[in-house]
Parts: C-alpha cells; structure tokens; sequence
C-alpha cells in the first residue's frame, strides 16, 4: 500500500526565547495542501517571505541549523523539522515573528505535544521516498565525524558519540519503525560543557541559553567563584554540581540522553533533503555541519535518480511490481505483440518497465536477416504499453479498460537496439489525467543509454 501525505486539522501556536538571539518568539503551525512540503514564514517582516525547508537554503550550522534565502534567515529549525517528520506530517506552513524557533526545553518534546494537539489529516497524494539504492559515504577527517547511507526497505537510523570528558564518553542511540518517537527521542534535551559556554557568548550564541533548556555538563573542576562569574554572565543563579557533573542536580530521562539527541538533530537535518527517505544511516560523531553536508550529498543522489535523462537502477534480483501474468490483466495484447516482460517499479504519476530483447523475436526473421536491428515503432510500441500498465492499473479494479494512441510527438531514436539488449522504459505523466486522456513522457534506456525518447497522448476507454 502507498503511504498518504499527511497536514494538521487546525493551526496550533506556542512562544518561547530563541535559544542564540535570546528574543522572545511565536511560532505556529498552520495545516498546508498536498505537496507543499515544510516552509518557513516571517510574518515580522513586511512582505513576509517564505523560505522552503530544504538543505540548499541552509547558509549556517554553528550550533544549530540556519536557512537563508537572500536577506531572510531562519534558525536553529531542527527540532521543529524533527517534531514534523515524528509526527508523521508531510505539509505544513511554519509562522514565525522573529528570526529563530523557540529553544522551549531544549527538545522536541513540546513541539510533538503541539501537532499532536493539532490533529492529523490524511491527504489523497501519496507521499514519496527517495530510496537509497547504494552506499552513500559523508566523512570529516578532522572531526571525525562520518555518516552512511545503505540501501534497506525501511527508514532507520544509528547513532554512535563520543567526547574526551569522564562524564560524556562513548554513547549510542538508534531509532527505526518500531521506536515511540514522542516518547522515546523527542524529550531528550540538547547539551553544551560548561567549558564552552563562555566562548559562545562571545561568539554571539546562547543568548537565550539557561539551565531549564539544556543539559549543562561539567566535566573539569571549576573553582566555585568561576562558576559563579560564568553564571553571572548569563544572568542566571549561582549553580552547583551534582555527583555526575550536571549542574543544578537536572535529572536525565535516558542515561543515553545526549546521544538520542544528536539523533533527533540527525533526523530534522535529514528532513531539508524534502523527502522522506528508505534506507539505513549510521551516523558516528554528527553535528549540525555534517548532518547538512551528508543531506547535499544525498539530495543531489536524489536529484539524479529523477533526472528524466538518467536511467532507472534495474536489479533483476529485485520481484517485480507487475509480472507476465499481471501484465495481461491489464492489456489485451498477446503474442507476438505483447512487448513489456515486467513492471519494476510504479509512484503516483510514474512507472518503468523491462523488456528483455531476444535473437527469438519474430520481427528478427525480416528486420533484418544480415543484421537484426529492433523496429523503432515497435521500441514506441512496448514503451506505449508500459504506460498502458499505469494507465489501466490506475483504474477501478472491477472495470474493464483499454487504451488508444491519440498522438505522439518529439519522437527521436538514439541508438539502434539488437539482440540480448535490455530495455528499460521510464514514463512520466506530463499532468494529470482529465477526462479520460492521459500525456506521458516516455523514455528507454538499454543500460545509462537512451535509445529512444518521446511524447504520447492516449485516451482511456471503458471497454462494453
């Protein structure tokens, strides 16, 4: 079954201090259509721009995630981005009056609460995923950091940490279909060493930054009196530390709390690739700069696995969408004039085909003897039924269908196809179907090259 895209019921509100600018902020969710994806608005501002969550508008990531879109910025977005994809929402508007996102307690946690009050609508689009289809490798020689994409069915996610501190050292946290996101990654709360909360200050961050929105650690003594001069920088109460190096005695709700926290970074920096993904990441050491990094490098995969001119992955080991015996549930073609061997593949306005040419094919016996070369109507023609296969399979199952050419158009061969190629068709619906006529675009490859390429308009008829 295809997944649907999901918004909220109603618009939901809540304010908080930015966590770098220290400002008081409002933000609210607001329910948005199909295929609108994750987009943040400034409504402090007098046009009142929008900017699209996605990893190629993100222009900083020192200690948080920040979009920019010519002189209109967005930070430290992470959690909200997090909340979203936990909660199982595809489209909503984000409404902002000032430049970052409330900091709150330092997690998700209040950001679920929210959409949970907020209310799920199911959409009629499906939702779609990019699929890892191979090993995508992000690594960071002087950090260390390093982030892996494998191919799996699901979406899971290892993470692994490690600090040179006797209080935070080697840490793991993983989160896959079975994980109670609300529960079990939203609460877990961001953390910064005291050590390095003065040099941050000075670095114009953690402006907004306090005890009751991060786990402080202390992992090297520090005279009281320079705890206090620290505390006093920040307009806060003279602090204490407790048996295990946390200030003010806070209680962890995990003793991996830090780690299911780069997790929840990881799972809001992963979101700016604008789609939901199917695959396995293990993630050792990430951060906010790696996270971002890795996300380029798995959109631009995304992106070429779309590009019209890039062939689809065919792994014949992979079952088929659409076998020989399925196939003629759909068309009425049958020997010598059925071309499509399987459907591997179908989406929402999509499908791709195979057919595997053999010397055995009867039009060889004329076309041609000396040099057995496939016709070229007969290439339009397979690709022709591939979109047939979508077109009928798109239909109520108790009706019965057909399909006929009305035009084709922009029809060009590439290269002449022989005997042992194997064909892949990729056809794309140019919009949607109306009243009954269908527009693909259609395309086959034989391995990454195409051989032919063109337009096709059919109408659908209901068979008496």
């Amino acid at each position: 079954m295809n997944v649907k895209q999901n918004t909220i019921e109603k618009e939901v509100t809540i304010s908080g201090k930015g966590l770098h600018t220290g400002v008081e902020v409002t933000l609210t969710f607001k329910p948005a259509p199909e295929n609108f994806g994750f987009k943040f608005k400034r409504v402090d501002l007098p046009s009142q721009p929008m900017i699209e969550a996605n990893v190629s508008k993100v222009r900083g990531t020192s200690r948080g995630t920040v979009l920019k879109d010519g002189e209109v910025t967005i930070s430290t977005i992470e959690h909200v981005m997090a909340a979203l994809v936990g909660s199982e929402i595809d489209n909503v508007l984000i409404e902002l009056n000032g430049s970052e996102a409330p900091i709150l307690d330092g997690s998700a946690s209040h950001y679920v609460k929210m959409l949970k009050e907020a209310g799920l609508v199911v959409q009629t689009a499906d939702r779609e995923y990019f699929e890892i289809k191979r090993k995508i490798v992000y690594r960071n020689a002087e950090t260390g950091a390093e982030l892996i994409a494998y191919p799996d069915d699901d979406f899971s996610i290892d993470v692994m940490i490690s600090y040179n501190s006797v209080v935070l050292g080697n840490q793991y946290a993983s989160y896959n279909r079975h994980t109670k996101f609300s529960e079990e990654i939203a609460p877990c709360r961001t953390f910064v060493f005291v050590r390095e909360l003065e040099a941050l200050l000075k670095n114009n961050l953690v402006k907004g930054g306090d005890v009751d929105n991060a786990i402080v650690i202390m992992d090297q003594p520090l005279p009281l009196e320079e705890l206090n001069r620290i505390a006093d920088l920040f307009n806060q109460e003279h602090l204490h530390v407790n048996k295990i190096g946390i200030l003010n005695n806070l209680t962890l709700h995990f003793d991996n709390e830090c780690a299911r926290h780069k997790l929840l970074d990881v799972i809001g920096d992963l979101a700016l690739i604008g789609k939901r993904i199917k695959g396995r990441i293990v993630a050792k050491r990430p951060g906010h700069g790696p996270n971002t990094e890795f996300s380029k490098l798995l959109q631009k995969e995304y992106l070429k696995g779309i590009s019209e001119n890039t062939a689809p992955e065919y792994d014949p080991n992979k079952p088929a969408i659409y076998d020989i015996n399925q196939i003629k549930k759909f068309l009425p073609h049958r020997y010598p004039f059925l071309l499509v061997d399987k459907i591997i593949e179908k989406g929402s306005d999509y499908i791709i085909g195979v057919k595997n040419v053999s010397s055995n094919e009867p039009f060889f016996v004329g076309h041609f003897p000396q040099e057995p070369v496939m016709p070229g109507v007969l290439i339009i023609e397979a690709m022709a039924q591939c979109g047939g296969v979508f077109v009928i399979s798109s239909q109520p199952a108790n009706e019965d269908y057909s399909t006929y050419f009305l035009t084709m158009d922009s029809i060009k061969f590439r290269k002449k196809v022989t005997p042992g190629d194997t064909l892949v068709f990729r056809l794309k619906l140019l919009g949607p179907i109306r009243r009954g006529i269908a527009n693909m675009r259609a395309i086959a490859f034989v391995g990454d090259t195409v051989v032919c390429e063109g337009e096709f308009m059919a109408q659908i008829v209901k068979n008496k």
